[in-house]
């Protein structure tokens, strides 16, 4: 069996330990009832990945339990810009205590650098944009300050467009597309070079997405309507421009978007991983395909339970794939898909 180390579409650490009250990130290094930690991280080969800051309760309450919902209420501007920068810093905070483990990464050059230098590599990205207006000043603070990845909404409203509901079975095309700001948003994105994650968006949103980029089309964390009906899901004709465009689509872990039966269960072996991994690929191609974990973030299978199980996940790609797809699942095609957006 081979090592493998694991560049990652999706996690929701930093909204975790703003939640547990662990503003300098201390928690991470020294262990954490979470999916990811440093220990977690290395024992698995979780080696980079996309570092997503997320709006939700304050401090002390915890995740949201993310039991079946049909709709969200919408976010306070002002309190969604102040949790969104209080995120942001503690990833700062984290990097300038502890470089050894955990970089801050702008290009494909510094995630080549941090992995060679043992360290994690983070992209930071931000999952529902309410702490940016819509004339888009922050979007450009926050891009100087590291952003490189967001997706316009989670699953629910903004300014800028619709999020899918978590409802299965059913169809991701729930409401209208993207609003006038959310196509100065796309716009703005694509200048800069910031990926747009489309994982949460609506079916009329994505299509407005891929009317308006240039860029390929990205899903961080999403999986295959056709194997499991989800709304966060993604068509067969969605994948299609995903293909064209040269896209990705990073695989979820969540038990509910994988298992055929939609039903959030922790006994999901690594079949029901497969089975979204083929048909995936026989619809992106071994380019367009990689992972996507949304660790602390949902429920993930017992098989993994944490970034430290990963290997067993490694073991049965290695063992139906091989190899060298294996290694591309695990690492080159998000840095092959980055530097075609970011640089």
């Amino acid at each position: 069996m081979s090592d493998f180390s694991i560049f990652d579409g999706h996690n929701d650490l930093l909204s975790c330990l703003w939640a547990e009250k662990s503003f300098d990130g201390a928690a991470f290094f020294s262990g954490r009832d979470g999916d990811l930690d440093l220990a977690k991280c290395r024992a698995g080969g979780f080696a980079g990945g996309f570092f997503a800051v997320w709006v939700s309760g304050e401090p002390g309450t915890g995740p949201d339990p993310m039991a079946t919902y049909r709709e969200f209420p919408a976010i306070d501007a002002v309190r969604a810009e102040r949790q969104t920068l209080e995120q942001i810093a503690i990833l700062l905070r984290m990097e300038r205590v502890r470089p050894d483990a955990i970089r801050l990464c702008r290009s494909v050059a510094e995630i080549a650098a941090a992995r060679a230098a043992g360290a994690i590599a983070a992209i930071l990205h931000i999952e529902g944009v309410e702490g940016i207006a819509a004339n888009l000043d922050a979007l450009h603070v926050l891009y100087a300050a590291g952003l490189r990845s967001l997706g316009p909404v989670w699953s629910r409203s903004n300014i800028f467009g619709h999020g899918v509901p978590f409802n299965f079975p059913a169809s991701p095309d729930t409401g209208p597309g993207l609003t006038e700001a959310g196509l100065r948003l796309v716009r703005e994105c694509d200048a800069l070079g910031v990926l747009l994650d489309l994982s949460h968006l609506n079916e009329a949103g994505f299509w407005d997405v891929a009317r308006v980029s240039g860029k390929p089309l990205v899903a961080t964390h999403s999986n295959a309507h056709a194997v499991t009906a989800s709304t966060r899901n993604l068509t067969d004709k969605q994948l299609a421009a995903i293909k064209d465009s040269a896209g990705l689509v990073g695989l979820n872990y969540g038990c509910a978007f994988i298992r055929q039966d939609g039903i959030k269960n922790p006994a999901t072996g690594p079949e029901d991983m497969l089975r979204h991994l083929d048909h995936l690929l026989a619809h992106l191609g071994e380019d367009g395909v990689a992972l996507g974990s949304d660790f602390d973030g949902t429920m993930i299978p017992n098989f993994i339970s944490d970034a430290s199980g990963l290997p067993k996940l490694t073991a049965a790609l290695e063992a139906h794939y091989g190899a060298a797809l294996t290694q591309k699942l695990c690492w080159s095609n998000w840095q092959g898909l980055l530097a075609r957006v970011i640089g």
